[in-house]
């Protein structure tokens, strides 16, 4: 082959232009004697692809079937929460009963007491509410005055 040839194959080589027979005649040029001096460092290259195609395994890898992890993770993830459930449940259940006697009153007028602060506690919230809500009209009030529609 001529040195020109080759080395315009081995530019196209290097840009992974090449096709499969033009790679073949690459190998088989290198393979062969009468390599030009200048070509001569690409040699080794080819010799180790020719090498390698003609390698042959004879172990076959042995594949295991992958188990899945997934499903034992969400089976264990599952038991996690239902004792954390059950533990909660468990804890926090004689607690809950000891407790329900709690704003009850004994006395009528303890409880009316009671129920007058609550409802004075309610009705100071309530009436700061309403406040905010007069700044609310006298602000839409002097927008329409400002802003008419005609």
């Amino acid at each position: 082959m001529e040195c020109s040839k080759i080395e315009l194959l081995l530019e196209k080589y290097f840009e992974g232009a090449t096709s499969m027979s033009q790679e073949k005649a690459l190998r088989d040029y290198f393979a062969s004697s009468d390599v030009a001096p200048h070509l001569s460092q690409y040699q080794p290259l080819f010799d180790y692809i020719s090498l390698e195609n003609q390698q042959q395994y004879l172990k076959e890898p042995k594949l295991r079937p992958q188990k899945s992890r997934k499903a034992w993770f969400s089976i264990a993830a599952s038991v996690v929460i239902l004792l954390g459930i059950g533990t909660y449940g468990y804890l926090n259940y004689n607690a809950v009963n000891s407790v329900q006697n709690l704003g009850t009153y004994d006395d009528p007028e303890i409880a009316f007491r009671e129920t007058q602060k609550a409802l004075a506690l309610l009705s100071n919230k309530v009436n700061t509410g309403i406040e905010s809500v007069q700044y609310v009209k006298e602000y839409e009030t002097a927008k329409n005055k400002i802003f008419r529609k005609d």
